[in-house]
Formats: structure tokens, C-alpha cells, sequence
């Protein structure tokens, strides 16, 4: 099944291969429309995945804050999402 992430009318990922992990779908970083996306200075810290940085969108002038992140070196039991990107708050994932 392919999952769309879109913000507005303007896709940020799109994927039939994403992980569902506790209810956030990971897309491939492949399959991320990376030049739509920026990165934050916003990390936070998951006890069992470790640290997660964050991405803004950058739409028609408009910035997005936060609304992707992605594990680069998670740990050993969240392996199959690492470099994946998840995105939550405006983003509509269908």
C-alpha cells in the first residue's frame, strides 16, 4: 500500500516500503522529497530508538518547524528505521 506525506497540496514522501512503528509511518530515505525539507537544530532523545533529529519544510517561503525527524544511528532494537524519516503535526499522512 502506498503511504503519501503531504503538507498542503506538496508531497514530502510518498512509499508502498514504509515502517510502521508505534503508529508513525518511516519512509524510506529515498523515497523523501529531501529538497523540501531542511534541517533543525531540534533533537530529542526516545529511551529504546536514542535521539532523533528533526527536519523543517520549507514551502513557498513558508517554514515548517519540526515536522519530520529521523533516527541516524538508533539503537540496536530500532535498526529497520535508521535514516528513515516519520512526520507528524500539519503533515497529513494518507
Amino acid at each position: 500500500m502506498i503511504k503519501k506525506a503531504t503538507l498542503g497540496d506538496i508531497v514530502l514522501a510518498e512509499s508502498d516500503n514504509t515502517v510502521p512503528l508505534e503508529g508513525n509511518a518511516y519512509f524510506p530515505p529515498e523515497e523523501v522529497r529531501w529538497e523540501r525539507l531542511v534541517e533543525s537544530d531540534h533533537s530529542t532523545v526516545c529511551p529504546w530508538k536514542g535521539v532523533a533529529s528533526y527536519f523543517d519544510a520549507v514551502i513557498d517561503g513558508e517554514t515548517h518547524r519540526n515536522v519530520g525527524w529521523t533516527y541516524r544511528t538508533p539503537s540496536d532494537r530500532a535498526q529497520s528505521i535508521t535514516g528513515h524519516v516519520a512526520f507528524w503535526g500539519k503533515v497529513n499522512i494518507t
